[in-house]
């Protein structure tokens, strides 16, 4: 079943083969998913996420299940996953030694459990713990050229204590080794939300859920990668940056907020030399993770152009299903959506054909 454009009128309609996506989650074998570590309450006056039981549990029951993916994958015409740590992720490790060893070990184990016996169906980002941004970028080089890793994930901030009150958003100074190291790879960094510090949470006191991904994810998301464009750092460093959710909302702000930009006071706007514009169009990639809405995807595609958009979903967060359903139904012509759906991807990552064939007979033997 799908649904029909803006409309929760449902239709039915064939699954299309050949996907890929890039925003799916996996867990860590060394701490628990979605959490800090060491553990602490992700959200002011909450212990824990203001997520449902029955939501959490049908998420751990899939997240590192890979019979249940593959299936999933198979049954949606999903040929190919790039695969990711879950949020936090590393990020939200407080102590530096360990987020670094955690990282070097979250990254073998991805690319043991899922890529090494299925190369035609995962692919993953490495995980870097910028809490020492030389030792991300010498994991995120091992990662690449010895476990063929596709780019890096990065959850938003890193936590550099236990307290939420010392963070590293990205276009910090001490994170030049590891932006060098993105541009020599030359592979893409998907930058990925988190929830707000929890000092910065009073905006959702009393409604923590909109502190997490119905909101706040993406509005934190999207602050970030406006810290970068104004940093500077892509006029040094012209790497090409993921975001999901058709881009965290940037597609309908970001005209605003370079508009109003260029009356700051001098020194309000950071050591970027081109219009915010210019940088969203030219070095950030969106996503369709989490997203079923016709009209978010043309505006989506009107300010970055069809090139820079691909298909996602989000799993385990999101279901595969409702996503491809939406997505197969989708009244766009054929060009746009195999550009969408595998084409960008394959340009993006390098990919080998065979990892994006149809798989005809396959896919319709689980429909």
């Amino acid at each position: 079943m799908a649904l029909n454009r803006e409309t929760t009128q449902t239709i039915r309609v064939p699954r299309r083969g050949g996907k890929i996506a890039l925003e799916e989650a996996v867990g860590s074998p060394l701490f628990a998913a979605y959490q800090l570590y060491p553990p602490r309450p992700a959200i002011k006056g909450l212990d824990g996420l203001p997520f449902s039981p029955q939501f959490l549990a049908d998420v751990e029951g899939r997240l590192d299940d890979v019979g249940l993916r593959l299936k999933s994958m198979d049954q949606c015409g999903i040929q190919y996953a790039i695969l990711s740590l879950t949020s936090p992720g590393i990020e939200g490790v407080s102590d530096a030694a360990t987020a670094i060893h955690f990282a070097k070990e979250t990254n073998d184990d991805i690319y043991h459990k899922y890529v090494e016996p299925h190369p035609s169906r995962f692919g993953f980002f490495a995980c870097v713990a910028m809490h020492d941004p030389k030792e991300a970028a010498k994991e995120l080089e091992r990662a690449v050229t010895q476990l063929g890793a596709k780019g890096v994930l990065v959850n938003g901030f890193t936590n550099l204590d236990d307290r939420d009150e010392q963070l590293r958003y990205l276009d910090a100074p001490e994170c030049e080794l590891f932006w060098a190291m993105l541009h020599h790879l030359k592979v893409p960094l998907y930058l990925h939300p988190r929830l707000p510090p929890t000092h910065q949470q009073v905006l959702y006191s009393q409604y923590p859920n909109l502190a997490s991904a119905s909101y706040g994810f993406g509005v934190e998301c999207a602050g970030h990668a406006l810290r970068i464009m104004c940093s500077g750092i892509l006029d040094k460093y012209p790497v090409n940056i993921i975001l999901g959710h058709c881009a965290e909302a940037l597609p309908f702000l970001i005209h605003r907020a370079g508009q109003r930009i260029n009356i700051g006071t001098p020194g309000s706007n950071g050591k970027h030399t081109k219009p915010l514009m210019h940088y969203f169009r030219t070095h950030f990639i969106a996503t369709l993770a989490g997203v079923r809405r016709h009209s978010t995807l043309r505006n989506t595609i009107e300010e970055l152009g069809e090139s820079r958009v691909m298909f996602s979903v989000d799993y385990p967060y999101e279901s595969n299903e409702d996503a491809v359903d939406w997505f197969d139904a989708l009244e766009i012509n054929e060009n746009s959506r195999a550009a969408i759906s595998h084409q960008n991807a394959v340009r993006l990552f390098g990919l080998d054909s065979k990892c994006t064939e149809l798989r005809t007979s396959k896919i319709l033997g689980h429909l």
